[in-house]
């Protein structure tokens, strides 16, 4: 086994451990599933939730979509595609609508069949500006207070799609090392991989644990998704091994596809959940800005 090898070993088994720990954080402490604890405890959850939602608004603007135009960029220079038509924008829009389409399909078969879980209002008691939910007690709506009813936050079908997105970036991080052919490049990206990870696995765990997946289903979220990266290195090395002519192209059109689906969870369900919802709203941004911040910064220094 010579030295290189071992080095993207090395990197794999790493990708793995750290990953693990940064996801089963949230995923095991109780105090992140207690969303009906006192209003400091809400309160925290929630800008948790909104330096997720920075983080990911960060990797979706920052990483994801540049990391796709260059790569189908080269592809196309290299096979001399020239076209007027914004292919690569145009296969971006086919993830978006793809998610779209099927979750409308998902929602829209649960209604026929009569079950209601997905539009169940996760969220019945915040103070929002923009309206009142027909059929309110006469109460509450004496009292002033409008409530704000979610019917898509944080359901298990977009924190599904939001881990398949991630999971599939994942492993195109992964073949990043997997093609290297110098021990330092794949040591340099891995590190800057497994801070980046680190970070989004923890978010990916608080969005999950805030939404109704099971405890179980967490866990093996976690679980499969901490092995993404690892199972992008060994496909990276069997590419380089096979040599496939294709290989590079399919990635580009792939990393195409989960690029689009990460623009429609980011801007359709992290963001908007958080900022329509009431209360310190000023507080919010700055969370989201913060995590933005950070992963911007990373994004700088490489």
């Amino acid at each position: 086994m010579d030295y290189l090898l071992q080095v993207k070993i090395g990197a794999l088994v790493g990708l793995l451990l750290l990953t693990l720990l940064f996801g089963f954080i949230p995923a095991r402490v109780k105090w992140f599933r207690h969303t009906n604890g006192t209003e400091t405890h809400r309160t925290v959850l929630s800008l948790i939730s909104c330096f997720a939602g920075g983080v990911f608004l960060a990797a979706c603007l920052l990483d994801i979509i540049p990391d796709y135009l260059s790569d189908i960029s080269t592809e196309m220079d290299a096979r001399k595609v020239e076209t007027s038509f914004p292919l690569p924008e145009f296969i971006m829009a086919a993830g978006f609508f793809m998610v779209l389409i099927l979750e409308k399909i998902v929602l829209n078969c649960r209604e026929m069949g009569g079950a209601q879980e997905e539009r169940a209002p996760l969220i019945t008691d915040n103070t929002n500006g923009h309206g009142h939910v027909h059929g309110t007690s006469p109460d509450l709506e004496s009292s002033g207070h409008h409530v704000h009813v979610d019917f898509q936050a944080h359901s298990p079908f977009r924190s599904f799609m939001l881990f398949l997105s991630l999971s599939l970036h994942s492993v195109f991080e992964g073949l990043a090392i997997g093609l290297q052919n110098t021990d330092s490049k794949v040591l340099e990206i891995c590190i800057a991989i497994l801070v980046h990870k680190s970070i989004i696995v923890f978010s990916l765990s608080v969005k999950l644990v805030q939404s109704a997946v099971r405890p179980l289903w967490v866990t093996a979220y976690i679980a499969v998704f901490a092995m993404m990266s690892p199972l992008g290195i060994a496909i990276g090395i069997s590419i380089m091994e096979a040599k496939l002519e294709a290989g590079a192209l399919i990635q580009a059109v792939l990393e195409g596809l989960a690029a689009g689906t990460f623009v429609y969870i980011t801007f359709l369900e992290i963001l908007p959940h958080e900022l329509n919802s009431h209360g310190k709203q000023l507080l919010k941004v700055l969370f989201i800005l913060l995590g933005f911040t950070i992963m911007a910064a990373l994004t700088f220094l490489g």
